[in-house]
């Protein structure tokens, strides 16, 4: 019988390691998670101090459908298909809700910065990335508010919906990856400007091309050439198009439903990534 060789580990201890290597990386991910948590927590707690945030926010889906999508569903101008316009607009006016809800959080991070609050943040424990995902989640959570009142009004105004479970859940999942998505999108915006002045200002200017350059109020199929390029490249667009098949009774997904989710996903966690790495130069 050969003798082990010296320095060598003993026989069978590389299973030990793995489990305890995967227990570690597990544990490390639950301590990930719980910062996460807190921030979100934390902002989320905010909206108790101001409620009517949520309330203000209603008047715009209510001005789109109700004065927008009745008029244009009876000029019959849009075609989409066998879908009534209304119908086909409900989701694309939830997505702008959402869209604009998450737009302009960035401008709480440049607050936070002039209150010295960043720099707390900053000198703490917790990685960048929690932090701006903890924002994130934050702003999802406040998008849904968006959703009950776009599904309220659709009900109201005889939109075909779908009410069972799954596709619910599905339209949950698509606000709060969406809202996440474009809250991080304006940190980073926030991050460079650092001024709330610029920011209003860039915000501004980029709500109309992301929400114009999509699916939102008319098909990528009417659209020129070049334009249906752009809303491909939209992460908007791709929101809508999962929004339209989960929500409308008959509704379909052109681009896919895998393949709408798979989009914000990717796209929220290379944002969620350079937000990171770029979230301390607001402090400077």
């Amino acid at each position: 019988m050969t003798p082990p060789t010296p320095g060598a580990p003993p026989s069978g201890s590389a299973k030990p390691r793995a489990r305890d290597a995967r227990s570690g990386w597990l544990s490390a991910l639950v301590r990930y998670g719980a910062k996460v948590y807190a921030i979100a927590e934390m902002e989320t707690r905010k909206l108790r101090h101001d409620p009517t945030e949520l309330l203000t926010r209603a008047i715009q889906p209510m001005l789109w459908l109700l004065v927008f999508g009745q008029v244009f569903a009876r000029s019959h101008a849009i075609p989409t298909g066998n879908l009534n316009y209304v119908d086909f607009l409900a989701p694309g006016v939830l997505a702008q809700s959402v869209l604009f809800v998450a737009i302009f959080y960035g401008i709480s991070i440049i607050w936070e910065r002039d209150l010295g609050i960043v720099h707390k943040f900053l000198v703490s424990p917790v990685p960048r990335t929690a932090l701006v995902l903890g924002k994130a989640i934050s702003a999802g959570v406040r998008a849904l508010s968006q959703a009950v009142i776009v599904y309220l009004l659709a009900l109201a105004l005889g939109v075909k919906m779908q009410w069972q479970l799954a596709p619910m859940l599905g339209v949950i999942a698509l606000v709060l990856l969406g809202a996440a998505l474009f809250s991080t999108f304006s940190l980073i915006i926030a991050c460079i400007v650092k001024t709330r002045e610029r920011f209003m200002g860039i915000g501004q200017v980029l709500t109309m091309p992301l929400f114009f350059a999509s699916n939102a109020i008319y098909p990528t199929a009417i659209m020129p050439d070049w334009l249906r390029w752009v809303a491909h490249g939209n992460p908007l667009t791709y929101e809508v198009d999962g929004l339209r098949a989960l929500m409308l009774a008959g509704g379909t997904s052109p681009l896919g439903l895998p393949a709408d989710f798979t989009v914000l996903t990717v796209a929220l966690m290379v944002l969620v990534m350079m937000a990171g790495w770029i979230y301390s130069r607001i402090a400077t």
